[in-house]
Parts: structure tokens; sequence; C-alpha cells
């Protein structure tokens, strides 16, 4: 039985109030057939999800993924209610293997990843996302599954640190940093969003102009705890399989770091793969591979979403279309 639109609606606000960054232009580039099936690989507090479903009609098929446990539970109750909606608690680094369950290996038509943190994860204390509200330091996605923020920074090497905060933060300061974090543990553990943003807050020579100091340690720490970089190539090079040929991927980022990655990803697809010179390559191999085309140019939320939603500033979107 399908789901009333307005009852799910209400149990989408009445769970956490979130909104969805680039709704309309995002499902608007996923080219909705009626009878196709979609995968929203972020389901947070399913924006994208409802506006796809709207859209399907009743042959049509839609898989929400989601790390977040809350985020589940708001899923499955839309299951409940919407036989097309099928549900997968992990990460979209998993996406094959839950395509094949499905048996839609090469049959989906449009895969949407909003990257990121969620609003009501980043203003819900307990989950640790946050420098501006103190709570405990764990910043997983899922708080059932893996290590958390503190517990890595309790035993982390001096240079494990520093790489971290420098690679995944970009972090001019990443080894001084990492140097009063590892010093300030010496003296108590380091088990608080404000325990944590102060040291950073302390360690940091050079403020930039708008930004908490801590900002990059905080996003750095964050995207080493949940492999969000790793499950993003992964799910990357799963989505490419499991489309079928002019089928859709789109994908919002938040950081240079992510958006790096769908760039370069997209642009190896689209020249295929390259061989080394003098290796013999037949034109039925090179017919073979997988390719993309994308879009040339990414589109960034407008100045009256930017008003509406501060934290949709910093998004930018990436879409390409399956050739073979």
């Amino acid at each position: 039985m399908s789901c009333s639109p307005c009852r799910c609606s209400e149990l989408m606000i009445e769970e956490l109030k979130h909104t969805t960054v680039l709704l309309g232009e995002a499902v608007k580039q996923l080219n909705i057939v009626a009878d196709g099936i979609y995968i929203d690989g972020t389901f947070g507090r399913g924006g994208h999800s409802q506006r796809i479903l709207s859209q399907l009609g009743a042959e049509g098929k839609l898989l929400v993924i989601d790390k977040d446990p809350t985020a589940i539970a708001i899923a499955n109750q839309l299951a409940e209610e919407d036989s097309r909606v099928s549900v997968a608690h992990g990460s979209f680094a998993q996406l094959k293997e839950w395509v094949k369950q499905h048996h839609w290996l090469g049959r989906v038509d449009g895969i949407l990843l909003d990257l990121g943190v969620s609003s009501p994860q980043l203003d819900d204390a307990q989950r640790g996302f946050s420098f501006l509200q103190n709570g405990p330091l764990d910043m997983r996605m899922n708080p059932d599954h893996g290590v958390s923020a503190a517990d890595w920074l309790a035993r982390a090497e001096v240079r494990d640190i520093a790489t971290v905060l420098k690679e995944y933060g970009e972090e001019r300061f990443a080894r001084r940093i990492a140097n009063a974090i590892v010093h300030a543990r010496e003296e108590a553990d380091i088990t608080t969003t404000k325990q944590l943003a102060e040291i950073v807050a302390q360690a940091n020579p050079s403020w930039e102009k708008h930004k908490h100091p801590a900002t990059r340690s905080f996003q750095a720490i964050r995207i080493f705890v949940n492999r969000e970089l790793d499950d993003l190539q992964q799910g990357l090079d799963d989505a490419l399989q499991c489309l079928h040929v002019s089928g859709r991927l789109v994908v919002i980022s938040f950081h240079s770091l992510e958006d790096r990655i769908v760039k370069r990803f997209i642009r190896k697809h689209e020249k295929g793969t390259e061989y080394p010179p003098g290796v013999p390559v037949t034109a039925d191999m090179v017919a073979s591979t997988q390719r993309l085309r994308g879009e040339r140019k990414p589109v960034r939320p407008s100045e009256e979403e930017v008003q509406q939603n501060p934290r949709a500033r910093s998004s930018i979107m990436r879409v390409a279309t399956k050739l073979r």
C-alpha cells in the first residue's frame, strides 16, 4: 500500500526538523520515470526520498540507505506505509551488495548521494559532531559501530593525529594541534566536544575570519572516524556498476575533499580506461568499459536557499549519466 504524503511528512517533522539541501534540483536531475528503480544512499530525514516517491508510480521502487539508527527508524516507518520502499542500514559503500539482493544490478535508473552531516545530527549535542554545543566526543554516524572520536584520540600517536588533521581537514597547524591534544590528554581524558574545541582553539595561532578555529579539526576527525572518503570512493564505484545505460548519478558534496573525489571519478570514466603505450587492446575490449558523461557545470544553491538554510552555502552538486 502506498504511503500518504501528508502522513509521511508529519512523521519526518515530528521526529526531527531538517531542511533538505538542493531538494528540487537533485530530484529533477534524477530524471524520474514512473516505474523506475532509484536509490537514496543517504536517507537522513527523508526529504529527497519523499520527493522521489511523489514522482514514482505504483510499480516504482526506492531503496533507502543510512548509517544512522535514528534515520533508519524513520525509514522503516516509511517502508511500513509504502510498499515501494526498501531499507538498508549501513553505508552506501555496500551499495552493490544490497542491489544484488534485489536483483537490480545494472537496472537502477538513478542514485542520489547527499554527503556530509545532517542538521539533526549537528543539532543533537549527544552525537558529538558540533563544537558549538557541549556533548560526548563521539562523532560516529552509527553510535553502535566503530570507534568513537574520544576513544581514538585517547590512544592515537601524535603523527597519526597530525596526518588526519592535515589530510582530512587541510589544517595548516596539524602538528601543533596534534601535540596539544596529546599533551592535554596526559592531564585529563578528552571526552567532550567542549574540551576538544578549547584545546584546538588554544593551539591554533591563526584563526580564519568567520570560522571557528576548531572547524577543520572536527571535520577531519569526523571524516576519519566514519571512513567517509573511503566509503565515497567505494560507493561511486558501486554506483556505476548498479546503474543501467542512461541511468543518473547525482552527488551533493559539502567540502572540497568530497567534491574532488566526485569530480575526478566522473572525469576518469568520461575518458574510459587508459592503457599503457604498446598494450594490445581490441575495439571490443574498449567498448566493454563502463563510461559516464558528466554535466559540465556543477549546481550550487540559490541565494534564496542559502538565506533560508545557511548550511546549504558550501554545497555543490555534480551529475553524471551512464553511457555504457
